[in-house]
């Protein structure tokens, strides 16, 4: 059966779980989701003392959790404390560290930080979503980056390695469990500008900091559309992947980069 092309997009009905929502392209893609209709189940390091009823306007419902997604036990924690009837139909696998460092000064706290923060995170997320939700599958959107395709940056070779991780469990997870009722995709953004980078940008230009200032500006003239995205750009494309428009999509790496990769 054909289905109208707003119902598709509609997640009326369904239960969202995105990471790192604070800020950045977490927050945009609550947004999203939240003008969809959805059950939005918010997963942050501290639980916002904000309205979050006036944030995400929209929302059918707002769900708030704590963990520290570096620390398996948290994880562990968080899904034991979600009956079964309240699992997430959606898992948005987005909250990431974006530390720089010399590689030669990078000691085993730092490498430990990166890779568990952005990738074993993901790992045990994903593992505990389809254990959790089993026979009745669902959908994945985890977010990677261009550096774990094409390193553009310097001093973010962990950063590199922990999203090349997360673009090898997505594409096992489509492989192994697809026929199981998973979908599992991953996007590579690049050229975002989140608070984040913003920060950066000013740190970067006060401390006249001309190796970062000539990488940025390389890094600007690759980017084919001419400009920079936003954490909307990428909000959209995951809500169109974790939609039934995307139905037939699977294991597939999402460039959202403004044609970064193709130059």
């Amino acid at each position: 059966m054909k289905l109208p092309l707003q119902q598709m997009l509609s997640f009326e009905g369904k239960r969202v779980m995105i990471t790192g929502t604070s800020s950045g392209i977490g927050k945009s893609t609550a947004l999203r989701f939240a003008e969809a209709r959805a059950h939005l189940m918010l997963v942050n390091r501290s639980v916002p003392e904000e309205d979050l009823s006036e944030v995400f306007v929209g929302a059918s419902g707002i769900s708030s959790y704590k963990a520290d997604l570096s620390q398996k036990p948290d994880i562990e924690a968080l899904w034991a404390g979600i009956p079964d009837e309240e699992l997430p139909d959606v898992l948005v696998n987005n909250a990431g560290i974006y530390p720089m460092k010399e590689f030669k000064e990078i000691d085993e706290e730092f490498y430990n930080n990166v890779i568990q923060v952005n990738m074993d995170s993901v790992f045990w997320m994903c593992q505990q979503f389809i254990a959790r939700r089993d026979k009745r599958g669902g959908v994945i959107v985890n977010t990677s980056s261009i550096e774990a395709i094409l390193p553009s940056t310097k001093d973010l070779i962990p950063y590199g390695a922990s999203k090349a991780g997360v673009i090898a469990i997505t594409r096992g997870i489509a492989r192994e469990y697809g026929a199981k009722g998973f979908r599992a995709n991953v996007l590579t953004p690049g050229g975002i500008v989140t608070e984040g980078i913003d920060k950066k940008k000013i740190k970067t230009l006060l401390s006249l900091n001309w190796k970062l200032i000539s990488t940025g500006l390389d890094f600007q003239k690759r980017i084919a559309n001419g400009k920079w995205g936003n954490g909307d750009d990428v909000a959209k494309v995951t809500l169109f992947l974790a939609s039934d428009l995307a139905s037939y999509v699977q294991g597939a790496i999402i460039p959202v980069d403004g044609g970064f990769l193709s130059t």
